[in-house]
């Protein structure tokens, strides 16, 4: 059914009934992933991460987080979903070793986040140079949609507050790159802010965020 190549295995479709798995829609982005390149991205730029005789490599069990909050997860034990499917999906860290990476990340702070930025800036121009003229830079102009999204917490985590819908949970200031004549999209930035924040919590502080924002766009983090 497939070969392993890069992160995750490469998975053949065949209609014969054998070897049926779930999830099987997410082999959609398991494929952007590879096409993009992020997962040798994220493997080089988490290199520093990882501990020696390490099993499992810390910029995929990073890139199986996202993959598991994409699928519908909502915290790290999600990541048993992926678990599930080994041939879709690949080796997946257990729980404690997933909560651990992010120990550490967290702990690492900037550094950390550099690291990641950068190996999605690397996904990103490559992305785009493919796209050639239908790429959301083409002519000099970029367009990005700034939005707010409420994220709903179900127990009391950090910075959530009551929302002005009567829920409870975040506020996050959002930045797309909206290109196409859909405006399809394209995640660029993310101001984390509590649930209780409005529109423009303060104004100097988003113009701040939309400067790191333009010069992220100019590298294409």
């Amino acid at each position: 059914m497939r070969e392993p190549t890069g992160s995750y295995p490469s998975v053949r479709v065949q209609g014969d009934g054998r070897q049926v798995v779930s999830q099987a829609g997410s082999v959609l982005l398991v494929e952007t992933v590879r096409k993009a390149g992020l997962d040798t991205a994220t493997s080089e730029a988490l290199g520093p991460w990882r501990k020696p005789r390490a099993v499992h490599d810390p910029g995929k069990a990073l890139l199986d987080v996202a993959l598991a909050v994409a699928l519908g997860g909502d915290c790290l034990a999600d990541v048993g979903m992926l678990r599930a499917e080994p041939a879709v999906f690949g080796p997946v860290a257990s729980d404690p070793t997933v909560s651990r990476l992010l120990d550490s990340l967290a702990a690492s702070g900037e550094k950390a986040l550099r690291a990641i930025r950068s190996a999605r800036a690397e996904a990103r121009e490559r992305v785009w140079r493919t796209a050639g003229r239908a790429a959301p830079d083409t002519g000099g102009m970029v367009t990005v949609d700034l939005d707010g999204v409420l994220v709903i917490a179900h127990s009391d985590k950090e910075d959530a507050a009551p929302t002005w819908k009567r829920t409870y949970g975040h506020h996050p200031l959002m930045g797309f790159v909206d290109h196409g004549p859909g405006g399809t999209g394209e995640p660029v930035a993310a101001l984390l802010r509590p649930g209780n924040a409005g529109s423009v919590r303060h104004e100097v502080a988003q113009f701040e965020w939309l400067h790191q924002l333009e010069v992220r766009l100019m590298s294409k983090v």
